[in-house]
């Protein structure tokens, strides 16, 4: 995630330290700032559900915006916001991903930077990739979702996944495998 612009044209501070203000009043019981913390995270909270959730990210969503409602007050460190939400919405994510028998295809443009598993130019691939993760068990999806969209390390996408780094690790390794031989360029 990228760092908020000030007006110069610098960057001013990350993005999760903007919120931390809101998130404090949020959590003390300001209506107000926790309607714009929803506003806030909503686009990120989308960006995650939608390659790992695929029919049913709509609910995903919906899904970890309540979790993040309903928990926002027991956080403890308002910094540790957006790593707390990112482990919140793709729990979910996964949730209602799992109960979900038909899957359909992935927005385009929110799997555009899986393009680093194959060398093919990014407009011609959206639908590939789209037809590619839908084919690809929801622990597959979640896992490059974590490493390639969220470029997180292994241990912290083990952490958010709730499973062993050598889990992470061996489940990369198949997604990215499996993804390479349905890929159909």
């Amino acid at each position: 995630m990228s760092a908020v612009m000030d007006g110069s044209g610098g960057e001013a501070q990350p993005p999760w330290d903007a919120v931390a203000g809101l998130v404090r009043a949020a959590r003390a019981g300001d209506a107000l700032a926790m309607d714009e913390v929803l506003s806030v995270v909503t686009p990120y909270v989308t960006r995650l559900c939608r390659p790992i959730a695929l029919t049913d990210s709509e609910d995903a969503v919906q899904e970890a915006l309540t979790a993040v409602f309903v928990g926002m007050r027991g956080l403890r460190d308002p910094q540790a916001f957006y790593g707390w939400v990112r482990t919140v919405t793709v729990r979910e994510a996964v949730r209602v991903a799992r109960r979900t028998a038909v899957e359909r295809a992935v927005d385009p443009g929110e799997v555009a930077r899986l393009s680093g598993l194959v060398s093919v130019g990014e407009g011609e691939l959206s639908a590939q990739v789209r037809d590619v993760l839908a084919r690809m068990p929801v622990h597959h999806r979640a896992v490059l979702v974590l490493r390639e969209l969220e470029e997180l390390d292994e241990r912290t996408a083990a952490e958010i996944l709730d499973v062993a780094p050598g889990t992470v690790k061996s489940r990369l390794h198949r997604a990215r495998s499996a993804f390479r031989k349905a890929w159909q360029p």
